[in-house]
């Protein structure tokens, strides 16, 4: 859900970079140094998810397990998530330096609201977590496709069409990614049900 360089106003891309400096902040103020090698992981995981992507007009669309990213890490998605875009950007061009700001937002804002809802959920066991994780992962996506929608659409009334195409393309992304945050939650709780305990808050998940 890359923007590209040149496609956003210039005041989208300063409201963009301000709130990303707000998220970056937040995550290293509450980034513990155990957690270090996990958002490691994560981040290369959604480095490695998002390198296939398909374009649709100024944006593109492809795996983004953000949801998975903001229910580990909480705000320390916003690092995982910053470092991830900005070798993208410098290894394969993907995004930019510019708009790097405003495509930090897009993915981790997202997931850190979405984790934020679905935790208690999660953390209630059986069904009830299948269901939290399923929606964790869905939302995590359905709120990047409109974050990036609406920084498109305040851009320039000409991308309206062109944001409204990439809410439709991510619909079965979303489909996708809830599954795979479903499994990846369900998989966590059998072989390391403390990872998953820390990152509900020391809720029980049964």
């Amino acid at each position: 859900m890359h923007i590209s360089e040149g496609v956003l106003s210039p005041a989208v891309l300063y409201g963009g970079a301000a709130l990303a400096c707000v998220g970056l902040g937040l995550g290293l103020r509450k980034l513990d140094y155990d957690k270090l090698m996990t958002v490691a992981i994560l981040s290369a995981a959604f480095f490695v998810g998002s390198l296939i992507h398909v374009p649709i007009g100024p944006a593109n669309a492809h795996l983004i397990v953000n949801g998975l990213l903001g229910l580990l890490l909480g705000w320390a998605a916003f690092p995982s998530i910053f470092v991830a875009l900005l070798l993208q950007a410098v290894l394969f061009q993907f995004g930019g330096l510019t708009v790097l700001g405003v495509n930090t937002v897009n993915m981790a804002l997202p997931a850190v609201l979405a984790a934020l809802l679905c935790r208690p959920l999660i953390a209630r066991g059986g069904k009830a977590r299948m269901l939290g994780a399923f929606l964790c992962g869905a939302l995590s996506v359905a709120g990047a496709g409109l974050c990036t929608a609406l920084a498109l659409a305040l851009t320039d009334e000409g991308f309206v069409q062109a944001a409204q195409m990439l809410l439709l393309a991510h619909v079965p992304v979303m489909v996708v990614e809830g599954g795979i945050t479903l499994l990846t939650v369900g998989f966590l709780a059998k072989v390391q049900p403390e990872l998953l305990h820390n990152a509900l808050g020391g809720r029980e998940c049964a």
